[in-house]
């Protein structure tokens, strides 16, 4: 027998719950004891394993001190688009990068940035080290490649 496999809707919204409280610092146990349920509930939730009922949800935006469209959003302007939502693939890798220490730290500093023009430069300089960081095909690095820059 299969496990059940979260409805992609429920595992989004579980996701931007977790990004939140974690973007408070907040425990599920403390967020579990502010709406009336268990940590593992919470835990469920997050998963997307358990659906979030309407009345619920409220609580937990309230909590969260977000409106409730949030957990619907894809980015702060965008409403969640379910067209092809079950079909992502990374969704998961998407939502344990925010939840990581360095994708917390990263989106706080990137959110206290109020320049749109400097938004526009940290993405660029960030998508060009990516790039940057992909292997060349068939190029094989050599020793003498990490010395180059320390010839004299």
């Amino acid at each position: 027998m299969s496990a059940k496999v979260p409805n992609p809707i429920d595992a989004y919204v579980g996701s931007r719950v977790r990004t939140r409280r974690l973007m408070l610092g907040m425990s599920q146990e403390r967020l579990a004891e502010q709406i009336g349920v268990t940590f593992q509930q919470v835990q469920k939730y997050e998963k997307g394993t358990n659906r979030i009922g309407a009345s619920r949800l409220q609580a937990i935006a309230n909590v969260l001190a977000v409106p409730v469209a949030f957990f619907f959003q894809q980015d702060n302007t965008q409403p969640l688009n379910t067209d092809g939502l079950g079909a992502i693939n990374g969704l998961e890798d998407l939502s344990e990068f925010l939840t990581s220490k360095e994708g917390l730290s990263l989106n706080k500093a990137f959110m206290k940035i109020n320049d749109p023009g400097i938004r526009q430069s940290v993405l660029t300089l960030i998508k060009s080290l990516s790039n940057a960081s992909e292997p060349l095909a068939g190029h094989v690095p050599q020793a003498a490649d990490a010395s180059i820059g320390l010839r004299n």
